[in-house]
């Protein structure tokens, strides 16, 4: 069927329907008027709306007169412009359908969704929300180009369709003018209202006049046109109507229209193998300017002429009349007045018109497609998404792509993750922040975990294609957000992770600071894989970053010291040990990252190449690292440029020393007194401190290798502590060794390293503060707590007893009664051959002894 007068007024009048009450079955005959019937029924119907319309408007005119403003005021108001007349509900609407429409037309869509919030009483997706049958004006630009005049150009308002005749046009004038002068009678800011209405309509249908008569010439020429170039058919061999259309507009695309046998009849055996027009007006969307359209129009005929030979099909020998012909193919089952039925029946035959098609289909297509399968339309969406014209479809489109699965699991996650990229990578950061952005936003707080997990994964997959300002603006925020907001674990754990990817596009110095809170944030997270996502994403990135802005030595690192110590002041005697562990935590993260510093900005640096004879790193050079972004050889670029600077680095520090090494320096001068002053003030009898600062300093002299902690950081903590043969016999001991100093540095610093040298250092150690405590009746925690922490593990299990066959055999009887004292805390978790072997002969020394 051909489609009569579309929408595009302001009346929004119903398209091209054909229903019962309309249509006369008494005028479909075979005389070959059927189409001007179908015409005139459908202005019939079009007139019958209009009239309906008029009815509408003249009950809102009753109401609005009833509600409107005292005639006393009015004039009070005209008589003092100062004095402006209040707005009333009808207009606050109307604006407010226009502001929201100005947003979205210029892809202000997060103002839009706020203005939207702002005013939930209000549908902005109708225009009919605002007010039964009130005409819609234009747009506020068309308003503030035309200075507030109410009439519109002609292009604005034009709507294109065939089927036209001058009677019928002239009977609707004369139904409008009539309805003016009805509506004169009513007050007179209803009437204006009217009026306007009546002027579109009126500057409508002169458009449309001018265009029919326009296109119905383009039709003649080309019929003469294809008269003159396809040759006559002898009326025996052609009896059928078959043919195809030219590509007619539709939707600003190109399509080819298989309804010829339905649609086109005409009257002569030749007009029933020529090429036919049709011209189709898009019902969902406004049409563009006259111009605009005839312009593309004629651009079509010429593609068409060119690139589209008539297609011939083989036509038998017989004599049935076209009528008879047409009778008979009406029985095949086709359906063309759906809305499926009209897309199947158009074949597209243009990029444009294949985006634009499916940009229709798709919305109806989804719902139907089983949940556990809808990933497979991914490429689909995304694929339209990125090539349609509409700004309008496309969001609909990626609103979508965000809606396609109520719950989506890890892999769909990743399907639409996926999507979301290579849709960015595509459009640029322009669009990828006008379109896809507010999809995140929208479902921020979604009843279902799985959507914000999408959120927040997606906020993270995006930050590589996002303008700098939204990254360190828009998207820390909702971020942030949903970090301090958000319940489920899973959730949060994706945020930190988004967060770390964040910091590795940051460049906005001032954010360094709410970067650093973050991290804390997330470190007091009560979930232990939110934590752990910070250690081994976060903390890593972040880290980065300040090197780069060369604060990790001098305020990253600082900062937390001193929170710490600030920690042990206030908590002297209840400490907050949560806290600490946050602190220290953070302090372990950043080992890794610091020694890398060292390593970058070495005197050596210069002169790491390659090539030549390198040593491979031993694969128990470092800690096994949380995640490969604490590799100490992913932050310097690769495990061979490591190889080389460790070569120099060890040859440094054994041969030519720490000479103009200002970062290696800050980390001997400076950042190894500050710790060790601080674990001397920690509670030895607190397990969890002691096991804390002892991992830390394990993994930090680990990382910065055997070579430093012998010649750096056992001398610092030997100095203090000042274990000499002439301190044994002093009663009064040394105070040192009662703190937590003396297991940390059991512990963390002579436990690095296992070979026997090392050992035996640390059995000596043991062994002289055992005596020296012993011998100055000092309290024993400080020892309890080395031999707690060592005896943990099985490995030492046969060190300490090294150690106390040596207090055992001792010829003081206090050294004696310690190691006594000491066996009740190692037996738990020996094994049986050790406890045999001796345990059992060291127990029955002492037992055996004088002083028993």
């Amino acid at each position: 069927k051909e489609p009569g007068i579309g929408q595009g007024g302001p009346l929004n009048r119903a398209g091209s329907i054909s229903t019962l009450d309309s249509l006369d079955f008494a005028r479909y005959s075979d005389d070959g008027n059927r189409e001007t019937d179908e015409r005139v029924a459908v202005l019939e119907f079009e007139l019958r709306k209009a009239k309906e319309t008029i009815q509408a408007l003249r009950a809102n005119l009753t109401q609005a007169a009833e509600s409107e403003v005292p005639m006393q005021e009015r004039k009070n108001f005209k008589s003092s412009p100062e004095i402006q007349e209040p707005i009333r509900p009808l207009e606050k609407r109307a604006l407010n359908f226009l502001v929201n429409e100005y947003l979205l037309k210029n892809n202000h869509k997060l103002s839009s969704i706020t203005f939207s919030d702002e005013n939930d009483d209000q549908d902005f997706e109708l225009w009919d929300d605002v007010g039964l049958n009130i005409p819609k004006p234009p747009d506020l630009l068309q308003l503030y180009r035309s200075c507030g005049s109410c009439l519109s150009s002609p292009k604005e308002t034009v709507d294109i369709a065939v089927g036209m005749e001058a009677d019928d046009l002239l009977e609707l004038s004369t139904t409008k003018e009539a309805s003016q002068t009805i509506e004169q009678t009513q007050p007179t800011a209803v009437v204006q209202e009217l009026e306007y209405q009546i002027s579109l309509l009126n500057s409508e249908k002169q458009c449309l006049a001018e265009q029919i008569k326009k296109l119905q010439s383009d039709i003649e020429a080309l019929k003469k046109k294809n008269h003159a170039s396809v040759p006559v058919i002898p009326p025996s061999e052609k009896p059928g109507s078959d043919e195809v259309s030219l590509p007619d507009h539709v939707d600003n695309g190109q399509y080819l229209d298989i309804r010829g046998t339905d649609s086109v009849k005409g009257t002569t055996q030749q007009e029933c193998v020529t090429n036919s027009i049709v011209i189709n007006t898009n019902m969902d969307s406004t049409p563009p300017p006259a111009e605009t359209q005839s312009t593309h129009y004629t651009k079509l005929k010429s593609q068409a002429s060119q690139s589209k030979v008539p297609v011939q099909f083989d036509r038998p020998n017989r004599k049935l009349s076209p009528a008879f012909h047409q009778a008979l193919l009406s029985f095949c089952r086709m359906s063309a007045d759906s809305r499926l039925g009209s897309e199947v029946s158009r074949i597209a035959d243009s990029e444009e018109s294949v985006m634009l098609m499916l940009g229709r289909c798709l919305p109806h297509i989804v719902p139907n497609v089983l949940l556990a399968k809808r990933e497979e339309l991914i490429p689909l969406i995304l694929c339209t998404a990125c090539l349609h014209p509409e700004p309008k479809e496309r969001d609909q489109l990626l609103h979508i792509l965000f809606n396609l699965i109520k719950r989506p699991d890890d892999e769909q996650r990743q399907m639409i993750l996926t999507g979301c990229v290579a849709f960015a990578r595509h459009v640029g950061p322009t669009r990828v922040e006008a379109e896809l952005l507010p999809q995140c936003w929208e479902q921020i707080n979604h009843k279902y975990p799985e959507r914000r997990l999408l959120v927040a994964e997606s906020c993270g997959a995006l930050a590589p294609y996002l303008p700098k300002e939204i990254r360190s603006s828009l998207v820390l925020s909702m971020l942030q957000q949903m970090l301090a907001e958000d319940k489920a674990d899973m959730v949060r754990e994706a945020v930190v992770k988004s967060l770390g990817i964040i910091m590795g596009y940051i460049d906005d110095p001032d954010k360094y600071s709410p970067g650093f809170e973050l991290m804390l944030l997330a470190l007091g997270d009560p979930s232990e894989r939110v934590i752990s996502a910070v250690h081994q994403v976060f903390i890593p990135a972040f880290a980065a970053w300040t090197t780069e802005l060369g604060n990790l030595q001098s305020q990253l690192i600082p900062t937390l010291l001193s929170r710490i110590e600030k920690l042990l002041r206030e908590g002297e005697h209840s400490l907050d040990e949560h806290k600490l562990h946050i602190f220290l935590s953070a302090l372990q993260s950043l080992i890794p990252p610091l020694f890398a510093v060292v390593l970058q900005n070495a005197p050596f640096t210069s002169r790491a190449k390659l090539q030549g004879d390198i040593q491979p790193i031993e694969v128990t050079r470092f800690p096994r690292p949380a995640s490969p972004l604490q590799d100490v050889a992913t932050i310097i670029g690769s495990r061979e440029q490591l190889a080389a600077l460790l070569q120099l680095y060890d040859h440094q520090l054994e041969h030519e020393g720490t000479t103009g090494w200002e970062s290696l320096l800050w980390v001997v001068n400076q950042l190894l007194p500050q710790l060790i002053e601080i674990v001397g003030r920690i509670n030895v009898a607190s397990t969890t401190c002691v096991h804390e600062f002892s991992r830390f300093f394990w993994r930090l002299c680990r990382t910065f290798g055997k070579i430093f902690t012998n010649t750096k950081v056992k001398p610092q903590f030997q100095e203090i502590l000042r274990l000499s043969e002439e301190n044994v016999d002093v009663t009064a001991g040394n105070g040192i060794l009662t703190k937590a100093t003396v297991p940390i540095y059991a512990t963390g610093v002579l436990t690095c390293y296992n070979q026997e040298e090392d050992r035996k250092l640390l059995v000596g150690f043991l062994e002289d503060v055992m005596t020296m405590l012993s011998l100055s009746h000092a309290p024993l925690d400080s020892l309890k707590a080395s031999f707690v922490e060592l005896g943990a593990n099985p490995a030492y299990h046969e060190l300490l007893l090294t150690v106390l066959w040596y207090g055992v055999v001792h010829t003081s009887a206090l050294v004696r009664c310690t190691a006594a004292r000491m066996f009740e805390l190692i037996l738990r978790g020996m094994s049986e051959a050790l406890i045999d072997k001796r345990v059992a002969p060291a127990l029955i020394t002492l037992s055996s002894g004088p002083e028993l």
